[in-house]
């Protein structure tokens, strides 16, 4: 899978400011094509239609936060294998390691460097 070029990413941000810096980052700066979903329930409506190859994912959003989020998209089949970074402020190593033990591939710290966002991801997607 990680020799296909990384284009499609479905990100999931409740916080207008952090999803509107990084969507710029990641579509300006890194050229990928961007599905914006500001909650887990929008993420559920639009996933499956927009097919992403990655899912980036906020930990920490009301109603729908995103641990419960990836347990629901996992449930969709197509959506079975894609691969899901979360991103979180909360990154003691005993947290990390949840994340990890509950399917993601990865877990980027907030806040996040937005020049340095796309390059994180497609080191993350190479690993895949």
């Amino acid at each position: 899978m990680s020799s296909d070029e990384l284009n499609r990413i479905l990100y999931v941000e409740d916080e207008p400011d952090i999803q509107a810096v990084a969507k710029l980052a990641l579509e300006q700066v890194g050229g990928f094509t961007l599905e914006v979903c500001s909650s887990g329930k929008e993420a559920m409506q639009k996933a499956e239609a927009f097919a992403p190859e990655l899912i980036l994912l906020d930990v920490m959003m009301p109603e729908m936060d995103g641990p419960t989020t990836l347990q629901n998209l996992r449930e969709i089949a197509s959506l079975k294998e894609t691969p899901v970074v979360f991103m979180t402020a909360k990154v003691q190593p005993q947290e990390i390691e949840e994340y990890l033990e509950m399917g993601a591939v990865e877990v980027i710290a907030k806040p996040f460097d937005p020049m340095a966002l796309s390059d994180q991801i497609r080191t993350i997607w190479s690993g895949v």
